[in-house]
């Protein structure tokens, strides 16, 4: 059996929680746009960690881990690259056009068509 400070300590941690709640879910719309990027983040790097979270001298080099991917008779696939221009988005295997910003591509790209 709790003690009756106990028990008042409990309730009173209970109160305080449920508060907090309340006023979390009170202001969302002002706090939710600022935290929503870096929750987004988060969430990639938990669910798809890459290269970039091992702890540093464990990181591959960027040329031994394209030679083990495929042996010598395998052409080495091309990069995809993510390109946009005038708000339009562009994925390709080929250089950027002039006048496009070339970005990182997120995620994972599954396949690209096959050059004519």
């Amino acid at each position: 059996m709790r003690s009756a400070r106990e028990r008042t300590f409990w309730s009173i941690l209970a109160a305080v929680l449920l508060a907090a709640a309340a006023a979390a879910w009170w202001t969302a719309d002002q706090w939710l746009p600022h935290v929503g990027p870096w929750t987004e983040q988060a969430w990639k790097k938990i669910t798809r960690p890459g290269p970039e979270t091992l702890p540093p001298g464990k990181q591959p080099s960027a040329a031994p881990a394209r030679a083990a991917n495929g042996g010598a008779s395998e052409p080495i696939a091309p990069q995809p690259r993510k390109c946009v221009k005038d708000g339009r988005t562009t994925y390709t295997d080929q250089p950027c056009p002039k006048g496009s910003q070339e970005l990182p591509v997120d995620g994972a790209v599954t396949s690209l068509p096959r050059a004519p």
